[in-house]
């Protein structure tokens, strides 16, 4: 696993490093190749069972998302579906390792915060208003199930997917907020760093 993660870790700084101050071309080459380095890395995981394909295949679902970003404007609507599905994975991923339980403090907690993202947004989203919202509530609905998990078994593991997830759901409120509100200063860079670790977070729960 250590030169599997030294691996990832250096094309993902590639490309953060890239997204703040480095070329076009370097943000096209290493985000797929950090991706596709987790790929290898949830593949090798020593205790890889069923559940493990769930988290491969939000990684290709987020992978094809990646993708089709960097088509015209049109296709990002089909980005957004497959950013959906990667999160709908995760979240079958989490939900299939607890049984029923509920801390009410957290998703409330994430309902205020999807509120308030949604509601600074709103007005920009025209025609993807819908989708996008959509897309919010199944990131928190990911978040949710994985505090959940947390919360119905604290281990190792259970942490770094909850870690994991609360990052992506960053990573999302940075983009969006960038996107369609207002741009400052490193916003790639800051989403791009809590995406990587995000995503890898979960892979490594997959390992503990």
């Amino acid at each position: 696993m250590l030169w599997s993660f030294i691996a990832v870790c250096f094309s993902a700084w590639l490309y953060v490093d890239a997204s703040y101050r480095g070329p076009v071309w370097q943000r096209w080459v290493f985000k797929p190749v950090t991706l596709l380095l987790l790929l290898l890395l949830a593949w090798q995981a020593p205790m890889f069972e069923a559940l493990g394909y769930l988290v491969v295949a939000g990684l290709l679902a987020t992978l094809v998302g990646d993708t089709l970003t960097l088509l015209p404007r049109e296709r990002l609507l089909y980005a957004i579906g497959a950013f959906f599905l990667s999160h709908l994975l995760y979240t079958i991923y989490f939900a299939s390792q607890m049984t029923l339980s509920f801390y009410w403090p957290l998703p409330l907690a994430l309902v205020v915060i999807g509120v308030a993202l949604i509601a600074v947004i709103w007005t920009r989203l025209e025609e993807l208003r819908w989708p996008i919202c959509t897309f919010i509530g199944m990131t928190l609905v990911m978040v949710w199930l994985a505090g959940e998990l947390w919360f119905f078994r604290p281990t190792d593991t259970s942490l770094s997917a909850f870690v994991g997830a609360a990052l992506l759901l960053l990573s999302n409120i940075v983009w969006l907020g960038s996107h369609y509100r207002k741009r400052f200063t490193a916003d790639n860079a800051i989403a791009s760093a809590c995406y990587f670790a995000g995503h890898f977070l979960i892979v490594r729960s997959l390992y503990l």
